[in-house]
């Protein structure tokens, strides 16, 4: 279904870095958007590991769309783990029902894309809440039906945070998008203002939202996507090394020994990715913000990341100027700018700083 949906129009997504809504309209007829959610609310109570199965079958068509996909089910399941109230229940079924996409607004402007911080403060009104935020992006923020937006509770406490659902926000897009890969997920800056009742602010702490599912779950539905578009790019490394050798009477291109080195480097992420999901699945949410377990996730999203880059990268050089080419069966233009996202969507060396804390962390626990 994804190469039905997604692969056809990859590249004008990528050329016009518009929103693939052909492949979002397939997800939506499949009823895909509420995958995870629970069957007693309308869905079909996928797992991570499921989940994450999709994720990599859409990157292998389609980047864009898989990351889309991905960071709509991490709100997904922030609001499975962390909602409560009977309006947020009620959201989830309609999601189901309606086959609803959701958005994040975690990041802010003025905060050094801190989202542990909100400059943004939630204004209690009567019967409700009202809020006013700059966000560097927001990724298919114009095509969502909801947003989760991180607020500080009050503007003494820039750390004490609350996630909020704002359906239909208000958006003023503040800047352009056109960025070198992921070009379909659509993520121009906007001022965000929102308005709701005050049963669409969940209950937890955003900390806890944040360490307990959001980023480790964010972490490998991301490694998904390098996955998957490191599984597309050794596809054509080996169809243009099994072709080149047929042209050949057999004899293996310049390019085939590297072949086995991609071929190596594509298992390790394979297996990285996979076991990561499993143990999400595995482990209590509790137990994910532990030290140890986060530190863990974070490695896990660093090293997909600069091992998609290096997948990509060898079978560039496996197909040579095929591959250098922008048109013809195996260019890799398209996974190699998209696979470079991944070190920093959440900048790897940021979350290397924040490792070695949480390590200290754990060896004193």
């Amino acid at each position: 279904m994804a190469r039905t949906w997604a692969g056809p129009a990859a590249a004008d997504v990528d050329r016009h870095a518009r929103l693939p809504s052909e492949a979002l309209a397939g997800l939506r007829e499949a009823r895909l958007l509420s995958a995870m959610v629970p069957s007693d609310l309308g869905g079909d109570g996928a797992s991570v590991a499921q989940i994450g199965g999709a994720v990599e079958a859409l990157a292998q068509q389609c980047a864009s769309t898989a990351l889309i996909y991905a960071m709509h089910q991490i709100q997904v399941a922030c609001l499975l783990r962390h909602a409560r109230s009977a309006a947020l229940r009620l959201f989830l079924q309609e999601t189901a029902e309606r086959q609803l996409l959701i958005a994040s607004a975690t990041s802010e402007t003025g905060t050094a894309k801190d989202a542990s911080s909100s400059r943004c403060v939630l204004e209690r009104r009567a019967g409700g809440f009202r809020l006013d935020k700059n966000v560097p992006v927001i990724s298919y923020g114009a095509h969502a039906d909801a947003v989760l937006v991180t607020a500080a509770r009050s503007s003494n406490a820039p750390t004490d945070q609350v996630l909020v659902l704002c359906r239909r926000p208000e958006l003023q897009q503040t800047g352009v998008w056109d960025t070198l890969g992921f070009r379909g997920t659509c993520g121009p800056p906007y001022r965000l203002r929102g308005q709701g009742p005050f049963d669409h602010v969940l209950e937890d702490r955003f900390g806890d939202i944040l360490a307990r599912t959001m980023l480790p779950i964010s972490h490998v539905l991301w490694a998904c996507v390098w996955l998957g578009l490191a599984t597309q790019a050794l596809g054509k490394a080996r169809r243009f090394v099994r072709e080149s050798a047929r042209r050949a009477s057999g004899a293996l291109p310049p390019g085939g020994y590297r072949l086995v080195e991609v071929a190596r480097q594509h298992q390790r992420l394979a297996v990285l990715v996979r076991s990561e999901a499993r143990r999400i699945d595995e482990t209590p949410a509790e137990e994910l913000a532990e030290p140890r377990s986060a530190a863990a996730s974070n490695n896990v999203k660093v090293s997909a990341s600069e091992l998609a880059v290096d997948v990509v990268h060898g079978a560039l050089v496996v197909t040579g100027m095929a591959g250098y080419a922008n048109d013809g069966p195996y260019s890799m233009g398209r996974l190699l700018r998209d696979a470079y996202g991944g070190l920093v969507m959440v900048n790897n060396d940021r979350i290397a700083a924040n490792t070695a804390l949480l390590l200290l962390a754990a060896g004193e626990a």
